[in-house]
């Protein structure tokens, strides 16, 4: 799980080792692949209507950004633990809230770095404005968030234990 505190993103050992893995596959095998497609393509003839040329460029462009992404969020990481306390909000944990105190209207989610988003459970990064507003909250207080149109939100934390995958 990752926790962000300014320019440094704290990552478990599992964490950091799945990101560096996958920062070494787009880097290396990932690269070698879509340069491939796109030589392949060239060779089709015309590319201004050359639809492999161009889904091929765009692969190769989301896959740069995503090489620059982990190369930035690793140059930054701090490996640490896992949180291991239960009845405090803080990233790497499950977390269920009541909306407006109302016990039957809940939610859990995964309070972590939008990089751990699964379709498990819903994630919502430490810096949204839900994740900024429990952190650090304890289990039976209630938490202030905004909202997009700038009204407040309150929530009560019902339960907050530490993600087990």
């Amino acid at each position: 799980m990752t926790q962000t505190s300014d320019n440094v993103t704290w990552l478990t050992q599992e964490a950091y080792n799945q990101l560096r893995a996958e920062l070494e596959y787009l880097s290396g095998p990932a690269r070698t692949e879509i340069a491939a497609k796109i030589a392949a393509a060239r060779e089709e003839g015309d590319l201004r209507e050359n639809g492999g040329y161009h889904a091929a460029k765009e692969e190769q462009g989301k896959q740069e950004l995503r090489v620059r992404q982990l190369t930035q969020l690793l140059e930054h990481a701090k490996v640490g633990e896992a949180p291991t306390q239960s009845g405090v909000v803080a990233p790497g944990m499950v977390v269920t809230i009541a909306f407006d105190g109302d016990e039957d209207d809940t939610l859990d989610f995964l309070l972590a770095s939008r990089e751990y988003a699964s379709s498990d459970i819903e994630t919502y990064s430490p810096q949204s404005p839900l994740g900024s507003g429990v952190n650090g909250k304890k289990v039976g207080e209630d938490a202030q968030y905004e909202l997009p149109n700038g009204k407040k939100a309150s929530v009560r934390i019902l339960d907050a234990k530490p993600y087990s995958g």
